[in-house]
């Protein structure tokens, strides 16, 4: 073998294994891209959650002493705690759901496989109970008898309301709840960090509630509700978390 084609090769080998790798970290960065868009909603409570709980605890904290240095521990504490725990809920959510899912679509592989009759007999009837005649009917259970898949993608849609065959990822899922909650749940605290406790406590209410008018606004866009009142409805709720805190504080501390 010549050096010319030796070194050829080793150009093709070297060459495959940075298509590989920016092949894998392209489809890394779509998959984290869609997480984010199927999950918008979650990253929303998420924020919610971590801004709302942190804010009844730094308001608590704030108002039992006389040191920014303790409302900043506590808060920051309480915000790295909240964000590990949402972070690991959604982990064992996602998991267990994929599992779940998982089992079920096994089963209904299983099924196409040793009763396809049956199974195509099911989508007649909601093929025929959504309409169609039986011509289309006929042709459309005939097609999906030829590709077993797209029809076990029917059946995951129609009869298990799962809207897709592909399961979400728990991690990507996980980092993207601790990521929100943890940059909601530091918003009420960072202003004990830089400013004397009294300007502290107006600074983060200030700022915490628009950060979660903001959220408001969000979650009503995302639920297809009215702005205004998901707004609204969000700036009470933690209203309530921050006066709850507040005469906690002040009880404790009679």
């Amino acid at each position: 073998m010549s050096l010319l084609t030796t070194e050829r090769k080793e150009e093709k080998g070297t060459h495959s294994m940075v298509t590989g790798k920016s092949t894998q970290g392209k489809s890394f960065l779509q998959a984290v891209g869609t997480s984010f868009y199927d999950s918008i909603g979650d990253i929303v409570f998420g924020m919610e959650d971590g801004t709302v709980s942190i804010l009844g605890l730094v308001f608590g904290v704030a108002s039992s002493t006389t040191s920014s240095s303790v409302v900043l521990l506590a808060g920051a504490t309480g915000a790295i705690s909240a964000a590990v725990s949402m972070m690991a809920g959604t982990f064992l959510d996602v998991e267990s759901t994929n599992d779940q899912a998982k089992a079920r679509l096994a089963h209904e592989q299983m099924e196409i496989d040793n009763n396809l009759e049956g199974e195509k007999q099911e989508v007649r009837v909601r093929l025929r109970t959504a309409g169609f005649n039986d011509q289309d009917t006929a042709a459309i259970v005939d097609a999906l008898a030829r590709h077993p898949k797209t029809l076990l993608q029917v059946e995951a849609t129609s009869e298990l309301q799962f809207g897709s065959t592909e399961r979400k990822n728990p991690f990507v899922q996980a980092a993207w709840m601790f990521i929100s909650d943890l940059f909601a749940a530091f918003v009420p605290v960072v202003p004990f960090a830089l400013l004397p406790l009294a300007n502290a406590r107006l600074v983060s209410l200030i700022i915490t509630g628009l950060l979660l008018l903001l959220l408001g606004v969000g979650r009503g866009l995302v639920g297809h509700r009215n702005v205004v009142l998901t707004a609204l409805q969000t700036l009470g709720i933690a209203t309530a978390a921050a006066l709850a805190g507040f005469l906690i504080g002040k009880l404790v501390t009679r």
